[in-house]
């Protein structure tokens, strides 16, 4: 059973109306009248040295309030989880924060609270050393607006699989699978993505990440580089549970 403490005194139990493991998300329903809401932010605005507030329940103390700034955007390769785009923070995030807002200067919710980092593995160190670590707020919503319509979660997906230890600059085809968006655009083995809709690809990563913030059904353009010679070819996004 899960059960909602809100701040007012009041609580209720908790229906589960579907999570997403890949993003470390879960969306619940409670039955109260006259319940609070919060403004969700804009991150396209969120910048770098932004101030912040992260909530939450630290160590079962109560509802706390740490204040901090943005330390980075687009932070990934932590071994987190499945799919990583954290907002970085140095504002105090401990055991007990999870899944609370991290909201900016006006009181809107500009990510989910979700992890810290360790120093390492054989350290005792349980709480914040200023890296903590936020789900964008943009993700949430998509993954909240997915589970209320459907109760699950699904991404856009070009259908392949990618080439994580390629250094040379792009994204690296490994694999095409049959009849995927990229197998209908003509990609194959070997070939390299650079741009995604105008923008460069750095790594295996960052082409995740952006396709990542498209939808299901949205149309990309992909401009590959193999064997020298570069070509363009536009991919429509399945949805990974098709």
């Amino acid at each position: 059973a899960i059960e909602v403490n809100l701040h007012d005194g009041r609580n209720a139990l908790a229906k589960v109306i579907g999570n997403d493991p890949d993003t470390d998300l879960a969306l619940l329903k409670i039955d109260l009248p006259n319940l609070p809401v919060i403004v969700l932010g804009q991150m396209e605005t969120l910048q770098v040295g932004d101030a912040v507030l992260a909530i939450g329940n630290p160590f079962g103390v109560g509802q706390t309030v740490t204040s901090g700034i943005v330390s980075a955007l687009g932070r990934k390769q932590l071994g987190i989880n499945t799919f990583e785009n954290f907002i970085q923070t140095d504002a105090a995030i401990n055991p007990g924060n999870s899944g609370g807002p991290l909201v900016d200067k006006s009181g809107a919710v500009i990510g989910v609270n979700s992890a810290i980092a360790n120093l390492d593995s054989s350290s005792s160190q349980t709480g914040s050393i200023g890296l903590g670590f936020a789900i964008p707020i943009n993700q949430a919503r998509r993954t909240a607006e997915q589970l209320i319509k459907t109760g699950k979660s699904s991404h856009p997906i070009i259908g392949v699989s990618l080439d994580t230890r390629y250094a040379g600059g792009g994204a690296r085809i490994a694999e095409v699978l049959a009849g995927s968006p990229a197998a209908k655009a003509g990609i194959v083995i070997g070939d390299t993505i650079i741009e995604i809709d105008g923008k460069t690809v750095e790594n295996a990563d960052e082409l995740i990440v952006a396709v990542r913030a498209k939808q299901p059904g949205d149309s990309v353009k992909l401009l590959l580089l193999a064997n020298g010679s570069k070509r363009t070819v536009k991919v429509v996004l399945a949805a990974s549970s098709d």
